[in-house]
């Protein structure tokens, strides 16, 4: 069966005020992309085909994975795979976030960053709940489009890799495990970056083996770890 290795981004530059400034991978984001393709290299992807969204943290993320991990071929890309803009999210949804947290903090040590958080689950608890157009449905269903295409253009004995970020992750885990609203928030708050989400693709669908895996993030490299 087709495996399918979802990857979020690398850590983006956390605490900018608009989308494009933390659109760019920070050093230790390239860092973390780096060690992922590593551990991707040891898993032997099966003549993998490599894919990513349009925004910059996730094509430079690809490269570096598919460089290190020496994957041929360049990445696609598809925007479906693209993050919601989670500050035009927060200004719709959940008021006034906090700007007081560092550039690049995690959200395990920074209190600015836990409450940047906190207005995030609320703003995407509020866009779940909005059935308009532009609502949490639209940017779900375009997630599950692009990733049953892609398991449906898979090869036999052909694997693949996809760099995305962590709403997207949350989206797609949430919908194979049927989570409510409430657990959806849940695994989009401990993505980890850089980390590791497994699934198959077999002739009953699509199924989760592993989420968030970050073992690469363990021991001499802990300090790799973020969430932001």
């Amino acid at each position: 069966m087709p495996v399918i290795h979802l990857v979020r981004h690398g850590q983006a530059t956390f605490g900018a005020d608009t989308a494009e400034g933390y659109d760019a991978l920070s050093d230790l984001g390239r860092g973390q992309a780096e060690v992922a393709g590593a551990e991707l290299a040891r898993r032997a992807p099966r003549d993998p085909v490599v894919v990513c969204g349009t925004l910059a943290r996730q094509r430079d993320t690809a490269e570096i994975i598919a460089r290190t991990a020496g994957l041929p071929g360049a990445p696609r890309t598809d925007a479906r795979w693209n993050e919601y803009d989670h500050i035009d999210l927060v200004e719709r949804y959940g008021g006034s976030a906090p700007q007081d947290a560092p550039a690049g903090a995690s959200a395990d040590t920074s209190a600015g960053s836990r409450g940047v958080q906190a207005v995030l689950d609320r703003a995407l608890e509020a866009w779940m709940a909005d059935t308009g157009e532009g609502g949490w449905q639209r940017f779900a269903s375009g997630a599950a489009d692009a990733l049953r295409g892609l398991a449906d253009g898979l090869r036999p004995g052909s694997d693949a890799v996809v760099v995305t970020s962590g709403g997207v992750l949350a989206a797609l885990c949430g919908g194979l495990l049927s989570a409510p609203p409430a657990g959806i928030v849940a695994l989009n708050r401990v993505t980890v970056n850089a980390a590791i989400t497994t699934l198959v693709a077999g002739s009953s669908g699509i199924s989760l083996l592993a989420f968030n895996d970050h073992a690469h993030f363990a021991g001499e490299r802990r300090a790799l770890l973020t969430y932001r």
